[in-house]
């Protein structure tokens, strides 16, 4: 039995984790600790009665040892973070803020309790990481793998770069016992609507403008987020300290394929159940126009990276993580969660209005 503190527990892939993990370790003790801010919802964990929330900053390391200390963490699943890069474009004091002061927030606590304590305490910090921090790749170059250079380009994976080496700092300095999984673009329910699939979808719906970054042309790894659930309880149970894992959904698609299939696939709901168009009659769809109709290019977002790929053959070789969900598959269960659950992202798009992920 372990007990668990998972920070930003109450986001999108924390929450789809807090899910996973009482499902599948019903015997652990799991805490999370929110801040709550724009992107964070106590609604992602309605049913989960038998998990703890506090509502609290990563910032506060008192707070965070006095949790660590009074419910015996011995487990830490760190995905509070700001991570929307065109929020880190207008605002990056606060990604610096929370992703590399908060992360060392965490670190001082965790080393507090589990080192300079002596108590002894077998323990795994398990920081959640992205591959934007290797930067771009060409249309030929080999995928990202653990060993790939950092090279951030924006404020957000700058950010989560300086907060993997301080991880990584405090495994080899102070013998901490940490772990860090590099995970490719999420997708999946509880996703806020600022992203590119719940907001290309919304806007679908609403009959607003799709808005494509420059050609459309970006390539990303698409990882359902039941997957990188899987990849990261993978490396807590199989990895190695000190060690990192990329977790990828091993679909290399492009930002515009990913949205004519949005379209194809809200035309075919459309179709499928008349009772939409009442729901939603601003849709084209409600009118038997095509969505792609409303596909508008704008001008491409500064420092915009063209392509991010995975190599996942470490993760395979060493914890036994593979991809379950194929993207085509996963983007259908997606769509089909948003449609069901209008109650949830309805309150949410006035707090959702920048660019597509």
């Amino acid at each position: 039995m372990a007990n668990l503190l998972v920070t930003g527990g109450a986001g999108f892939i924390g929450a789809n984790f807090v899910h996973y993990w009482r499902e599948n370790h019903a015997d652990d003790a799991v805490v999370v600790l929110d801040a709550l801010t724009y992107a964070g919802n106590r609604e992602n964990l309605a049913g989960l009665d038998s998990v703890e929330f506090v509502h609290g900053n990563i910032l506060d390391t008192d707070l965070v040892t006095s949790l660590l200390r009074d419910h015996k963490i011995d487990t830490v699943v760190h995905f509070a973070a700001e991570s929307h890069v065109d929020r880190s474009i207008l605002d990056p004091d606060a990604f610096v803020t929370t992703n590399v002061l908060g992360t060392h927030s965490l670190l001082r606590a965790a080393r507090t309790v589990w080192l300079d304590s002596g108590s002894g305490t077998p323990h795994r910090f398990h920081n959640v990481s992205t591959d934007e921090v290797y930067g771009s790749l060409g249309p030929n170059d080999p995928a990202f793998s653990e060993t790939t250079p950092y090279a951030p380009n924006s404020p957000y994976s700058a950010s989560k770069a300086g907060a993997d080496h301080l991880v990584r700092a405090y495994h080899h300095t102070f013998g901490l016992d940490v772990t860090t999984t590099n995970c490719s673009n999420n997708y999946g329910p509880f996703q806020f609507p600022e992203k590119l699939i719940p907001l290309f979808l919304i806007n679908a719906l609403n009959g607003r403008n799709l808005p494509i970054y420059g050609d459309g042309m970006n390539v990303r790894d698409w990882l359902h987020t039941s997957d990188h659930c899987r990849g990261i309880e993978a490396a807590l149970q199989r990895g190695t300290p000190g060690e990192v894992y990329n977790i990828g959904g091993g679909e290399e698609v492009p930002n515009l394929t990913v949205i004519d299939e949005i379209c194809r696939s809200v035309d075919a709901a459309f179709a499928a159940d008349p009772s939409l168009a009442a729901r939603y009659p601003d849709a084209p769809a409600a009118r038997g126009v095509p969505t792609n109709t409303l596909k508008t290019f704008v001008e491409d977002r500064k420092g915009h990276d063209r392509r991010y790929a995975i190599d996942e053959r470490k993760a395979r070789a060493e914890i036994g993580y593979t991809p379950a969900r194929d993207f085509a598959g996963g983007l259908a269960d997606t769509l089909g969660w948003y449609l069901a659950n209008e109650a949830w992202w309805q309150p949410m798009l006035e707090r959702a209005k920048l660019g597509n992920g």
